[in-house]
């Protein structure tokens, strides 16, 4: 992939980090649904190129938990390509998002 690719889709993913407010949903919206995708699934080129997680998968729902989210929000992912967005969020906006995320709410927007 050309570099200039990754710095596009990683400047995607980081896009409106100045977001406000506690509302897990609106967060996610803003923040999240450039990679992982408006309903928790990604497209097959974000996968393909930044190994996005399908957040709707069968096997991830099984195990995630707000902590989970919560920890891979604030750390970012191992792969570096997903970026920590501690800092850039309030601890009130991290919480809102991981407990959204991990919701059944989540699957049913």
């Amino acid at each position: 992939m050309k570099p200039w690719i990754l710095l596009a889709l990683l400047a995607a993913c980081e896009k409106g980090t100045s977001a406000s407010g506690t509302d897990g949903p609106e967060l996610y919206q803003s923040l999240c649904a450039t990679c992982h995708g408006p309903k928790g699934k990604p497209t097959e080129a974000m996968v393909a190129r930044l190994s996005v997680k399908d957040l709707t998968s069968q096997e991830l729902r099984a195990r995630i938990t707000p902590v989970l989210v919560e920890g891979q929000i604030r750390k970012g992912s191992q792969n570096k390509l997903m970026p920590s967005f501690e800092g850039a969020m309030t601890d009130e906006q991290i919480k809102a998002v991981a407990a959204y995320v991990a919701s059944a709410g989540f699957l049913n927007q």
